[in-house]
């Protein structure tokens, strides 16, 4: 079960116990070869991911990258509203995550509205710019 790496996940802090196992109902583990690309700049992003193991490079178009690693998370805004996605990711190493996609969420929605809504609100504060 996938509970273990998604209480990494900074905004589904304060989620109980069960909240985390139904949460982790919601979502499946990938594992994913070296030179996968899990996300596309530019393309609609469906789908939010957290690393269980692993290296995945984020590039952007103007040259920028950065390396995440086992417990890093990427296209959350994916669960809120189909977004473009601002980077492309693509896997340094074999290694396995964690996804979820914006349909799981809103069953979850739907079937346990208080969780949704505690992460829903988490995310959207991730996207107030500081």
């Amino acid at each position: 079960m996938n509970v273990d790496v998604l209480k990494s996940v900074p905004f589904f802090k304060g989620l109980g116990r069960r909240d985390f196992k139904e949460l982790a109902g919601h979502t499946d583990e990938l594992d994913v070869r070296a030179g996968t690309v899990l996300c596309r700049e530019g393309d609609f992003g469906h789908e939010f991911f957290v690393i269980e193991s692993g290296e995945f490079e984020v590039a952007k178009a103007d040259g920028r990258t950065a390396t995440l690693g086992p417990n890093d998370f990427f296209g959350e805004i994916a669960l809120l509203e189909a977004d473009r996605r601002n980077a492309t990711v693509t896997a340094k190493t074999d290694g396995t995550v964690i996804v979820m996609n914006r349909s799981d969420f809103r069953h979850l929605e739907h079937d346990h509205p208080e969780i949704s809504a505690r992460v829903r609100e988490a995310i959207e504060q991730r996207r107030v710019p500081a």
